[in-house]
């Protein structure tokens, strides 16, 4: 019996010491993973703060060129109405409304441009750290496959 009661002992004791290191393996994984975790966290909101300032950037440029191009526009018309009212003919007014209106037309296309290529650009710029950080996810989803 006594070596029955030394198997026992012994089968015991490997268990437990086995549950204690299962245990201390998974106590280590998890904290592993939690500190995974915390830097992906950490790392998405510095992408998202990136792309807000890049978008609050873009903002700020597009306005500030449409302020620009306004206050061109104003002055530009003012140009045109001054030199509307010394025309001396019908025929110089008329020239002089056509020569106005397609250089208008033609400052409004180039500022729509203009306007559509900051906003590309903005686009652009915001998406970027977002995409860094799906991209980043997507391999890790990958790589734990």
């Amino acid at each position: 019996m006594a070596t029955g009661a030394e198997t026992l002992k012994i089968t015991a004791e490997k268990y437990t010491a086995a549950s204690s290191q299962a245990f201390k393996d998974a106590v280590d994984k998890s904290l592993t993973s939690l500190n995974e975790i915390n830097a992906a966290s950490k790392q998405n909101l510095e992408a998202f703060v990136a792309s807000a300032t890049a978008a609050t950037k873009g903002a700020e440029t597009l306005g500030s060129q449409a302020i620009a191009f306004s206050k061109k526009t104003l002055e530009d018309n003012v140009a045109a109405a001054k030199s509307l009212t010394s025309a001396r003919s019908v025929q110089e007014a008329v020239e002089l409304q056509t020569s106005w209106a397609k250089s208008a037309l033609e400052t409004y296309l180039s500022e729509l441009n203009k306007a559509s290529e900051t906003v590309a650009a903005s686009v652009k710029e915001s998406l970027t750290p977002l995409n860094a950080r799906v991209t980043a996810a997507v391999e890790k989803f990958q790589a734990a496959r």
